[in-house]
């Protein structure tokens, strides 16, 4: 006897769809047969797709220093709802994960809320830089750093998290690559966008278009030639994260061919929005990078095709509708972000069924694929004996719309750029470690069934 049954599944095996039951006993899948087998729960899937649960590489949560932004409960739930079963949780936070203990606190402070399992990503700043030999033991799965300043009034989220000065994001860089960590560059030049932003305000030029105006493509091309030249020089493993144009991913592809070790990721919004969503939505389309030209967006697709990018992030970065509709006049006062876990399934599943990508390259960006690079692989990202038994359960067939009441998101009301858009592969069922998590547009897992990941150093 099994403790969980699923019957009746189009089961996603080895690249494709194959008709299998699956039999699942504690946390993990040990039977896959097309035999009947029964068990303490049985779901019967009625012919739908099972796939490997997905993975979000890129997420912030935000608490507990600004909780009703997000917190960790409420994060994972949304998540759940998003046939998300793990996440990496970037390490903006007040304080920053620069350090063991700040490490250990917020693992300790996350584990009784999470609903899904969840990965923690440690600060790598030149302030704290340190610390980075010693945070590298701490469990975390890579390191993150911000190569421009942290925003006006934000200085405590970002301490120890940045490096905009050129000679600082070498020295960071050295320090991370004798950890044999991988790096996480968010890459702008600081330079530039300050520059740019002064100069804008003082002609008046403040409405949402201007944003992107002001993060124009170069910047980002500039600072990330920089680290994948650095990348080479040091032998650091490193992450291009978000990225917007496609010259940045073109470098990435050059890099290789050089011998650096570089991931590529990009995030939905990149793909599905353009800067008519700055024009039309202000604030609430505002992210760094800035969305792009719709020439930049359409180029995208052919990375996503040809399997030069490794992975599509939601970048989950939730503020709440005050935050967000500050100063409307003024888009340089609201902050950039906006949430996204239960809509990124949603829309590369729609964008899968228009024939923009396979399915088996769907299941690589959103699940194979992070965990293969960040040590999570064999355990987390396919269907397997031997594998956790995390699922997600979609029909295929079925249209409906993203709404945004439906996110368990504390900023849900900030997600309005999808609103309405019809999609394909919303989460009928999420199944983590072989216990039903979301079903019904319900969350059915209590806090805590979640799983704390501590990776071990020399297995990322």
């Amino acid at each position: 006897m099994f403790d969980l049954v699923i019957k009746n599944g189009a089961v996603f095996l080895d690249g494709e769809l194959q008709k299998c039951n699956i039999g699942v006993k504690g946390e993990i899948v040990t039977t896959l047969t097309s035999d009947d087998i029964a068990g303490e729960r049985t779901v019967d899937a009625g012919g739908k797709w099972v796939l490997p649960g997905t993975i979000d590489p890129h997420v912030h949560v935000r608490g507990p220093g600004f909780a009703e932004r997000e917190t960790f409960l409420s994060g994972t739930q949304d998540a759940a709802c998003g046939g998300v079963t793990t996440f990496f949780e970037m390490p903006i936070s007040s304080p920053p994960p620069y350090s063991p203990e700040i490490v250990k606190n917020r693992m300790d402070h996350a584990a009784p809320q999470v609903v899904v399992d969840v990965a923690f990503l440690g600060a790598a700043g030149i302030d704290k830089i340190d610390e980075i030999a010693s945070c590298a033991d701490a469990g975390i799965v890579a390191f993150k750093t911000f190569l421009h300043e942290a925003p006006p009034g934000r200085d405590a989220e970002f301490l120890g998290l940045v490096a905009p000065e050129t000679r600082d994001t070498l020295r960071v860089m050295t320090e991370i690559s004798k950890t044999g960590l991988r790096g996480l560059f968010h890459c702008e030049n600081n330079e530039l966008i300050q520059a740019n932003i002064k100069a804008l305000r003082a002609e008046g030029k403040t409405s949402p278009i201007w944003h992107e105006r002001s993060r124009p493509p170069v910047a980002e091309i500039e600072t990330t030639s920089k680290v994948l030249h650095f990348a080479e020089a040091t032998g650091a493993k490193v992450e291009i994260c978000h990225i917007s144009t496609p010259r940045a991913v073109d470098m990435v592809i050059e890099s290789r061919a050089h011998g650096v070790d570089v991931l590529a990721e990009t995030c939905h919004q990149y793909l599905f929005l353009n800067t008519d969503a700055l024009e039309k939505y202000g604030a609430f389309a505002k992210c760094n990078p800035p969305v792009r030209s719709e020439e930049e967006r359409k180029k995208m697709w052919d990375y996503i095709k040809d399997g030069t990018l490794d992975f599509v992030s939601s970048d989950h970065a939730p503020y709440t509708y005050a935050e967000k509709t500050k100063d409307p006049e003024n888009i340089f006062v609201p902050p950039s972000g906006m949430p996204g876990l239960s809509v990124r399934l949603p829309l590369m599943f729609t964008a899968m069924k228009e024939g923009k990508l396979s399915l088996s390259r769907l299941v690589d960006l959103l699940c194979a694929n992070p965990a293969k690079c960040f040590g999570l692989y064999p355990k987390k990202g396919r269907i397997a004996v031997g594998s956790d038994a995390d699922f997600v359960i979609v029909d295929p067939d079925r249209q409906d719309k993203i709404r945004h009441e439906e996110s368990f998101s504390n900023c849900r009301d900030c997600n309005v750029m999808f609103d309405g858009w019809p999609v394909y592969g919303k989460p009928e069922r999420t199944i983590l470690r072989g216990r039903v998590i979301y079903e019904n547009g319900q969350i059915t897992a209590e806090p805590g069934w979640g799983k704390i990941l501590k990776i071990e150093r020399g297995t990322r």
